[in-house]
């Protein structure tokens, strides 16, 4: 109950103007027919903190569904690919109905799916112009003037099979009804001096109002509700409050047209802090609405900034136009950028299928999981094959290391373990006692005790870029091998 709780706080806010006297009640709606949304965005919350609940002791196939594949055009010079299955981030959300359980899943044959998530049937699909990457976000529409546009999913994909960077229109973010699977509002992704107009990242959802960073390295602000969206570019697209540019001329110098925003949004406190592929951790400012807070790195960053029951964020950093190992950075943003570092863990610099190196997913805490006075966690992936938990509260005195670019030094975290799982670019998860970390190696599950003991307990030999997704006794994970599946047991 207390994470139910949680969740509503963070993703069913109330409505700006709360007196509106609208002919639809969505709240007798999810009363009337139990609806409960439970993993509504990448990593369940605002604070990309969580990614379900449960127990799992096995990984035995319960069921999978066929995601096919798909063609997706690199570039003119390179041309197009087919994909199999889903990849990076790839996480599937949840929402309860009754005594049923939908997944939304989208996948590389550029489809959106509801599958049901007991059976593995699928109930609904909506086909986009390319394959489909990111993790959407579900938002309940408290404004709503009909079934259809209550709860709405915001989904991201590529530019599209016939579009390339130079088309007028790409509109490569969506509206789908959650309950219809039809088209609500599309989003044109305008050009940039980014090479990309793709949507990886999930949107995040305060207010009733939605905040995104968009790989054309714009960080867009925008009322998501279909009632206010208008005819624009030919298309019904969503009334725009603001952009901002995340990148500066200096960026594009040192990066090219690799100044992509691939991350989710996160809050804490009065900000909502991005990680850019230009090399800039951003934090926005709620009441001022503009960017007033910037730590530069310099490298690419793609993985999703997480908040720290301590009121600070860890930060992924991939290996690319630095010097010096990349890794993870725990920062303080209550403090100057300059000022902020409290700790970095480096990890080897291992190339692997185009990385350099590095960290490219999300880091996972147990944060949302355990007690105040718990040991506070932090598991991380690295290309270099290894899998790292960490007490993310605890600083190694004994250990100090250089950051990136090799200019400053900075203390290092107690580490607990170094886990070889192979190279990863997925995000892993962990809970109170359990550890699921994904890979080109595949899926693994461990334990760990009070005593920070870890034992593995099962392992399955998929290739896997997505984030899995824990609920109860059961994991939800698509891979590379073109399935979706159900693993655990079948209670």
């Amino acid at each position: 109950m207390k994470i139910f709780l949680y969740i509503l706080l963070n993703f069913f806010s109330t409505p700006a103007d709360s007196s509106s006297i609208v002919p639809f009640d969505v709240d007798s709606l999810l009363i009337k027919d139990s609806i409960e949304v439970l993993i509504p965005s990448f990593r369940g919350n605002t604070e990309r903190n969580w990614g379900g609940y449960g127990d799992v002791s096995s990984l035995k196939t319960i069921w999978k569904f066929d995601l096919g594949e798909g063609t997706t055009v690199i570039s003119r010079k390179l041309g197009s690919r087919t994909w199999k299955g889903a990849g990076w981030t790839g996480q599937p959300l949840l929402v309860k109905e009754g005594k049923d359980t939908f997944l939304i899943q989208g996948a590389y044959d550029h489809y959106l799916r509801k599958i049901n998530a007991i059976t593995g049937k699928e109930v609904w699909k909506y086909k986009f112009d390319d394959v489909i990457k990111g993790t959407g976000t579900l938002w309940v529409n408290k404004k709503a003037a009909n079934k259809e546009n209550s709860i709405i999913i915001m989904q991201g994909s590529r530019l599209g099979t016939h579009h390339y960077l130079d088309t007028d229109f790409v509109p490569s973010l969506r509206a789908i009804s959650y309950f219809t699977g039809k088209e609500l509002w599309r989003m044109n992704v305008e050009l940039s001096k980014s090479y990309s107009r793709d949507v990886d990242a999930s949107v995040l959802m305060y207010n009733d109002t939605a905040y995104i960073g968009l790989e054309n390295s714009m960080f867009i602000v925008f009322d998501p509700d279909p009632a206010k969206a208008g005819i624009c570019d030919s298309m019904l697209q969503p009334e725009i409050f603001e952009k901002h540019i995340l990148y500066n001329e200096a960026d594009v110098k040192s990066h090219g047209g690799n100044i992509v925003t691939e991350s989710s949004p996160a809050l804490l406190g009065n900000r909502i802090y991005l990680a850019s592929g230009t090399g800039h951790v951003y934090g926005y400012d709620l009441n001022e609405r503009k960017i007033n807070w910037d730590f530069f790195i310099g490298s690419d960053m793609d993985g999703s900034v997480v908040v720290t029951s301590d009121s600070c964020i860890l930060v992924t950093v991939e290996k690319q136009y630095i010097s010096g190992n990349g890794g993870t950075f725990k920062l303080d943003p209550s403090k100057s950028p300059d000022s902020s570092v409290i700790w970095y863990f480096p990890v080897a610099d291992t190339s692997y299928a185009g990385w350099e190196g590095g960290i490219i997913g999300t880091a996972g805490v147990n944060d949302v999981y355990v007690d105040e006075n718990d040991l506070k966690l932090a598991v991380f992936t690295g290309i270099d094959g290894y899998s790292y938990l960490v007490r993310h509260n605890l600083i190694d005195s004994t250990k100090y290391v250089f950051g990136p670019g090799n200019k400053n030094k900075y203390y290092r975290p107690v580490l607990i373990g170094k886990i070889k799982t192979g190279p990863s670019i997925s995000s892993p998860l962990i809970t109170e006692n359990r550890i699921i970390i994904c890979g080109y190696h595949g899926i693994y599950l461990y334990e760990y005790d009070n005593d920070l003991n870890i034992i593995k307990l099962d392992h399955r030999p998929f290739t896997i870029e997505a984030a899995p997704l824990l609920w109860g006794n059961k994991v939800f994970i698509a891979s590379r091998n073109g399935f979706l599946y159900c693993l655990g047991e079948n209670k």
